[in-house]
């Protein structure tokens, strides 16, 4: 499965460099992972969400979106497994996503109704892919 992460900066924080790295190394394991980071200064550029999601099948992390336990998440992947289009995963910046953003995605995906500092949503985020994709390849790191 081909993966997209799209994210407004990138991890600055000391543990969350090392979670992001570790993670993404995990993930790359078990799926075709790409990464864009866009700079801050187009946290609301429409234009260029679309221009690196085009063709694929969004999901924006929103505090409103709908929350999964790591089977519904392992589920979900699975199911859009199955359309054989990437999944762009676009995490907005400490604002937020764009309205139209959040607007014209495919789902809405909620972390947690708490508010996370962005650089911990990051990890939590590739995290949660890897403990789902564990469980889609049945590895026991799940449990």
């Amino acid at each position: 499965m081909k993966l997209h992460i799209v994210t407004i900066g990138k991890p600055k924080l000391a543990y969350a460099i090392t979670g992001w790295d570790d993670y993404l190394a995990r993930l790359q394991r078990l799926h075709t992972v790409r990464i864009t980071h866009f700079a801050d200064k187009y946290a609301n550029d429409t234009a260029k969400f679309k221009e690196v999601t085009a063709g694929t099948y969004v999901v924006a992390l929103e505090i409103n979106g709908a929350m999964l336990d790591s089977h519904e998440l392992a589920a979900f992947l699975k199911k859009r497994e199955l359309d054989a289009r990437e999944i762009s995963f676009i995490i907005g910046g400490p604002d937020g996503l764009p309205q139209e953003i959040r607007e014209t995605a495919n789902y809405q995906w909620s972390l947690s109704r708490l508010t996370l500092p962005h650089d911990l949503a990051m990890v939590v985020t590739l995290e949660a892919l890897f403990r789902a994709s564990t469980i889609n390849a049945h590895l026991p790191y799940h449990r």
